[in-house]
């Protein structure tokens, strides 16, 4: 099994002065699933490299075993210093894409083109494709194979309108995650605020916040095992 998964480069948010990125439990989570199942992991993002952490998620209360793990894993920090350049990577070298989260994605690969052409990649070829949180950011301009947008009609989720207003950021961010898929045609369900939830649609699988990622996770990797 390959999988790709897709980080953010963008660290600013908004006009706050303040740093964003990736939330690093909903990377964490993931990566040892799909390391632990024998997967082979590929990271990329838009600009290669080091993609930047969100400083919140590195807080001491943010921390679980997934990041504890990694924080003592030199092999794995280093292959995320080193993500791929995404203009280089191409969907028919993978058997599925997983977007974590963080806010960095709203800014950045909500508009991505490198990003779009994989996604589509994926689902023209009936290939898995995940996002946890405010990864599912990520579909707004991606269309399905039949030219309507790829979450029209479909069960998603991704974080709550409700659980941003809990984060204070509602009027940061550019777009809310939830009203975007909705807007965009997608059957959007939540769960209790910050707990486990996720939903799989066919091939394309959602999760609503960093509680959901190892779940979401775990999910792809059953699409991958039944074919």
């Amino acid at each position: 099994m390959k999988i790709l998964m897709v980080l953010t480069s963008h660290e600013e948010l908004g006009d706050t002065g303040k740093k964003t990125g990736f939330w690093l439990e909903e990377f964490a989570a993931p990566y040892y699933v799909f390391k632990d199942a024998g997967a082979q992991v590929t990271l990329a993002s838009p600009k290669g490299g080091q993609p930047p952490l969100d400083p919140t998620s590195d807080q001491a209360d943010a921390q679980t075993d997934d990041t504890r793990r990694f924080k003592q894993d030199d092999e794995a920090q280093a292959q995320l210093a080193s993500t791929q350049k995404l203009s280089q990577v191409k969907a028919e070298d993978f058997d599925a894409v997983f977007f974590p989260g963080g806010h960095g994605p709203l800014w950045d690969l909500a508009d991505d083109p490198d990003s779009r052409r994989l996604i589509e990649g994926f689902a023209s070829a009936d290939r898995p494709v995940a996002a946890v949180c405010h990864g599912p950011a990520v579909f707004r301009d991606a269309q399905g194979p039949d030219g309507q947008p790829l979450v029209a009609g479909r069960r998603v989720t991704g974080f709550a309108n409700s659980e941003e207003e809990a984060a204070g950021l509602t009027d940061v961010v550019p777009f809310l995650v939830q009203d975007m898929l909705t807007e965009k045609g997608g059957r959007y369900e939540k769960g209790e605020d910050w707990s486990s939830f996720v939903l799989q649609d066919g091939k394309l699988i959602t999760g609503q916040n960093p509680a959901s990622s190892a779940e979401a996770a775990k999910r792809l990797l059953e699409v991958l095992q039944d074919g």
